[in-house]
């Protein structure tokens, strides 16, 4: 789980408080994400870091009281963006394994990526997809059938009618491949698979939630209190 952002967009909020542990809906965040991750059936979790990030390991531990095992990689002096902070963390990584964004909360099956890609050896990595048609946040991805034809951050072209839902499955020999130490986003590595036709599709049927700017943490909490999405 990448937890070494900023968080820039909340301001003062996450001057001196680690995105992962802004209180949502009573709890610090990172409970509902090892929570759900656990409920998926993961029992190891690698956490990231950067930013803040020794106060996510206090209060994280060894990951037991969430009856799972966490480990650490910390970027360092320097961030080393979504990727290469995979790269820095390559021996801890499995052959297979599943990332996902410390400001994220998926209502979804989050090993399905993982389970899809294993199915299928052709491919180098599983993009879980929302069709989002623009109305959570600006859409990135083209899809067609199983297949992420194309991924594009920022753009604006109206036939990218989906959006990275936040897990992805990958293959180590793709983070392998990165030069260690040189700052690099995933969005670089999701472009360059789906360019080679190396990217699968998986959609997901709810919307997703994220705590990356305070109209979403208000979106999370409402929904969290209302008690809908646990039962997703």
């Amino acid at each position: 789980m990448l937890a070494g952002g900023l968080g820039t967009r909340l301001g003062p909020r996450t001057e001196r408080v680690a995105k992962s542990l802004i209180e949502i809906a009573g709890r610090p965040f990172v409970d509902w994400q090892l929570g759900r991750l656990r409920q998926a059936g993961f029992q190891r979790v690698l956490l990231c870091i950067g930013h803040l990030g020794e106060s996510i390991a206090q209060y994280v531990q060894d990951g037991s009281r969430f009856d799972l095992r966490v480990t650490y990689a910390n970027d360092g002096p320097r961030l080393l963006g979504t990727a290469g902070a995979l790269r820095q963390a390559l021996d801890q990584l499995d052959p297979t394994f599943l990332v996902t964004y410390g400001d994220s909360y998926l209502p979804f099956d989050y090993a399905a990526p993982l389970r899809d890609l294993d199915a299928h050896p052709d491919a180098l990595g599983t993009m879980s997809v929302f069709e989002n048609d623009g109305r959570w946040d600006a859409s990135n991805t083209a899809v067609r059938g199983e297949r992420v034809l194309c991924y594009e951050k920022g753009t604006r072209d109206p036939t990218f009618n989906h959006i990275d839902y936040g897990a992805l499955a990958l293959r180590r020999e793709v983070i392998a491949e990165l030069p260690l130490g040189v700052p690099c986003g995933l969005d670089s590595v999701q472009t360059r698979l789906a360019a080679a036709g190396s990217l699968r599709a998986l959609v997901a049927r709810t919307r997703f939630y994220e705590i990356g700017s305070e109209a979403g943490i208000g979106d999370l909490e409402a929904a969290l209190r209302s008690g809908k999405l646990e039962e997703s």
